[in-house]
């Protein structure tokens, strides 16, 4: 099956559908080469940016998924890379928690500095 590789860009407006995000993109985790999430407090935001890589209808049901959500908007990107096979995730589950748990490591120590 032919994959192509997108990039997802997230506005989270209502903090209450974070979970539901986190737990959409959790469903479709085989398809994620990576993520970033930015906490945009002064708006009251979240801008979350991810990159997959996946059968193109896989892609379209993730961003329409996360989209129909309260206060969450998504836009996708395409590129005009198409290749063949299945998707290859660019973290192995323990790698990605590895990542994951250094980024929030390094947000709680700027957490702390700031408000010291």
């Amino acid at each position: 099956m032919s994959t192509r590789v997108a990039v997802i860009a997230i506005i989270i407006e209502n903090s209450e559908s974070a979970e539901g995000v986190n737990g959409i993109l959790h469903n479709y985790r085989q398809y994620i080469i990576g993520r970033m999430g930015i906490p945009y407090r002064e708006k009251g935001i979240n801008i979350i940016s991810v990159a997959v890589d996946a059968p193109e209808q896989e892609i379209t049901a993730l961003s329409g998924k996360i989209g129909r959500l309260k206060g969450v908007s998504a836009k996708t990107a395409y590129s005009k890379v198409i290749s063949s096979g299945p998707a290859d995730s660019c973290f192995e589950p323990a790698e990605f928690m590895a990542v994951r748990n250094d980024h929030t490591d390094y947000q709680n120590r700027i957490s702390q500095n700031t408000h010291q």
